[in-house]
């Protein structure tokens, strides 16, 4: 199962990528909303092989995950893969600068199943795949803005 999206952002590459890649800010973030998030190391930089164990409740059940960073090339190319109760997934991020001050951020998510229970869950998902889709890219949508608007200072 795909999802993707891209965005076009009025501001410069290195300002967009500076942002996508403030794990620290993402980190706080997920910890607001509840959600335990590990880090495997206590560098202060994010590279390829670091990793995050995370524990969630969707559905009414405890999940767990694993994400690891694959790749991170300044400032174009950004790619991690998690893996999650029998799906793994690949998450690639690339950033193409349309002008000076246009970047066009594409986002693809990958999900496959390992598991039995994991190919049911992602057939459930698929019937829902219009609904999911679009909250995909509404929240896309949003850090792209919010990259935006940090950039102009609005």
């Amino acid at each position: 199962m795909r999802f993707s999206t891209k965005e076009d952002i009025e501001a410069p590459i290195a300002h967009v990528y500076e942002r996508v890649t403030d794990f620290r800010m993402f980190e706080r973030s997920i910890l607001r909303r509840g959600i335990d998030l590990r880090r495997n190391d206590d560098s202060e930089t994010v590279g390829v092989g670091t990793a995050w164990d995370v524990k969630f409740r969707y559905r009414g059940k405890e999940r767990a995950a694993h994400i690891e960073m694959t790749r991170l090339d300044a400032p174009a190319h950004m790619e991690a893969k998690f893996e999650s109760g029998g799906i793994d997934g690949q998450t690639t991020l690339e950033l193409v600068p349309l002008s000076p001050s246009r970047t066009r951020m594409m986002l693809v998510v990958d999900l496959s199943p390992r598991t039995l229970a994991a190919r049911l869950l992602l057939q459930s998902l698929k019937l829902a795949k219009g609904n999911l889709t679009h909250r995909f890219k509404s929240k896309v949508a949003d850090v792209a803005e919010d990259i935006e608007t940090a950039y102009t200072g609005i």
